[in-house]
Parts: structure tokens; C-alpha cells; sequence
């Protein structure tokens, strides 16, 4: 276990900033996910914590848009994001799982843009700082 916490950390600290953003997205997932799980098996003390850093995980995302690089898509995603994160609230507050399910139908569809995307230009270019 010590050895695949060491490799995750050094995973972390030697991605390329796209890949860390893609690590973010699916982490994001991960957690509707597993709190959507808990949800339906009536753990709801234990699915809030998720809902709340998926939910802190989306605030970041959105911080990171450029709206003067891609004003369009800037205003899209902030839209995505912004129902999401209503979504995940909703679903704290009132445990609610069908907002859960609804934040990550929304969400999976970008996840999954951003790692193809991700993917694509790693095999286009390679790696960053690889020749």
C-alpha cells in the first residue's frame, strides 16, 4: 500500500498541467460516484464529504476558466459547471441522490472530452519536456 501511495504522489508531482486537470475532472467523478453509491445504500453521513470535494473540485475547475482565450467555450463550461455544483448542493442539502446522478451525467461527458483532448495532444507532440 506505502508503495502505491509513493507512486501516486509521484505521479502527481511530474504531470504535465493537462494531465493534473484531467486527474481533477476524474477525481471530481470518482467522488459523485462513490457518494452516489453510499447514498443508495442510505450511508449518507459518509457520502457528504464526497459530495463536498467533487463540489470544491468543480469551484477550482471553473476558477480556471479563461474567458478571454475561448470566450464561448469559457461560458459553456462555466454553465456546466455551475449546474453541476447546484446539483452537488441540492444533494447535500436535502439527500438527494437523483442530484447526484444528475451532476454526474452532466459531468462524465466532459471528463471524457478532457481526457481524449489530453490524449490526443500527448500523441501529437508527446509529453511535455519530451523531445
Amino acid at each position: 500500500m506505502i508503495a502505491a501511495r509513493a507512486y501516486a504522489q509521484a505521479s502527481k508531482e511530474t504531470a504535465s498541467r493537462e494531465r493534473l486537470m484531467v486527474m481533477l475532472f476524474e477525481a471530481a467523478l470518482r467522488h459523485m460516484r462513490h457518494a452516489a453509491s453510499l447514498m443508495e445504500k442510505q450511508q449518507i453521513v459518509e457520502a457528504l464529504p464526497l459530495l463536498t470535494r467533487a463540489s470544491d473540485i468543480v469551484a477550482e475547475l471553473a476558477n480556471t476558466l479563461d474567458a478571454k482565450a475561448a470566450p464561448e467555450l469559457a461560458q459553456t463550461l462555466g454553465d456546466l459547471y455551475m449546474f453541476v455544483a447546484q446539483r452537488l448542493a441540492r444533494a447535500s442539502a436535502f439527500r438527494d441522490l437523483f442530484a447526484v446522478r444528475d451532476a454526474e451525467r452532466a459531468f462524465a461527458p466532459i471528463v471524457e472530452a478532457f481526457q481524449q483532448a489530453v490524449a490526443a495532444t500527448h500523441r501529437a507532440t508527446g509529453p511535455v519536456g519530451v523531445p
